[in-house]
């Protein structure tokens, strides 16, 4: 049985439900069941459902009349809206922290992620890594209504890159993009570095949509 603490019960759970919608362990479109949650942490169905809550707000659980709470399901539109939307709010932050923040200290930040890139050996540890990479514009935009925006589909953009990786493994020795990115916030380029990142979500975007048709067809 999962150790949980006794204090922060909802917090605990929304955060360990989350990670488990994230990385597929629950599968998509699969059931949530509170009574079977019960089981598993030893806790009432109060906690539990104030976390399926929170995690029905962010959109990775959806509630379906006569059938109740299930992980979301994602077709070929969702994968297109989730990229777009998350496009378009990733090239405000880097236009942003290009202009507001010093380069130095950002290019500083992006290489350590790098580092741990390259040293990942797993697909948690990857995903996590480019997510800190992306995520460091964010936190050098000065705009924290753009990062509360992101955070809406953070979960989804998540799922997505789960989901990229599970049937594109990583070859490092080619997938060197961030490199890209990283050598346009050195020399101050925040369209190219723009240009690279439409780049790299329109490859996955055409690899998630194929995916996604292959899973509704199962």
């Amino acid at each position: 049985m999962p150790v949980l603490k006794k204090q922060s019960l909802p917090d605990q759970l929304y955060e360990e439900l989350r990670t488990n919608i994230i990385n597929l362990t629950y599968p998509l479109g699969s059931k949530v069941n509170v009574n079977e949650l019960q089981s598993v942490y030893g806790v009432s169905s109060t906690p539990i459902r104030e976390a399926i809550n929170r995690l029905q707000i962010e959109g990775l659980v959806v509630y379906e009349n006569n059938v109740g709470a299930r992980v979301l399901s994602l077709k070929a539109e969702d994968v297109y809206e989730i990229q777009d939307l998350a496009v378009i709010l990733h090239s405000a932050a880097i236009r942003f922290a290009m202009e507001r923040a010093d380069h130095k200290v950002l290019a500083q930040e992006i290489q350590k992620y790098l580092k741990d890139y390259y040293h990942a050996s797993t697909n948690d540890e990857d995903v996590k890594c480019i997510f800190n990479i992306i995520g460091a514009f964010y936190r050098y935009c000065g705009n924290s209504r753009l990062d509360n925006n992101m955070k809406v589909i953070q979960g989804e953009q998540l799922i997505l890159r789960y989901l990229y990786r599970q049937n594109q493994p990583a070859d490092k020795s080619k997938d060197n993009y961030l490199e890209q990115m990283y050598a346009a916030v050195i020399a101050g380029d925040a369209e190219k570095i723009i240009r690279i990142l439409k780049a790299d979500y329109a490859k996955t975007t055409k690899v998630l949509v194929e995916v996604v048709a292959h899973l509704q067809e199962e």
